[in-house]
């Protein structure tokens, strides 16, 4: 499983937007309305299997959850279905927040 850091997305958010990876936050709504990264799209872990044809396998697809633990099992289960392109945010959004918005909301 790929993994990027905080900073090296921050550099690929800054591509065209062609080119960009699709944000996946698979926490809960409730965390995904307390803090979340812009631009990101909500998909609570649970969901993920029934809501797979949402999902572009031809595109890079970045897994987002608090700590990068949930985004992780993500990952190797959308690897599992065919998905080629998919990559762990390192540290989830508590890394995002240390690292590159210090003002996020953290729980």
């Amino acid at each position: 499983m790929r993994q990027i850091t905080p900073l090296e997305l921050v550099a690929r958010l800054a591509d065209p937007p062609a080119s960009r990876p699709l944000l996946l936050d698979v926490r809960e709504p409730w965390e995904f309305q307390y803090c979340h990264i812009d631009g990101s799209v909500p998909m609570p872990m649970a969901s993920v299997p029934a809501r797979l044809a949402e999902l572009d396998p031809a595109r890079e697809i970045v897994v987002i959850c608090h700590h990068g633990g949930r985004s992780a099992q993500v990952c190797m289960f959308l690897e599992r279905q065919g998905f080629n392109r998919v990559i762990n945010l390192a540290g989830g959004v508590a890394a995002w927040a240390a690292q590159v918005d210090p003002k996020m909301p953290q729980y």
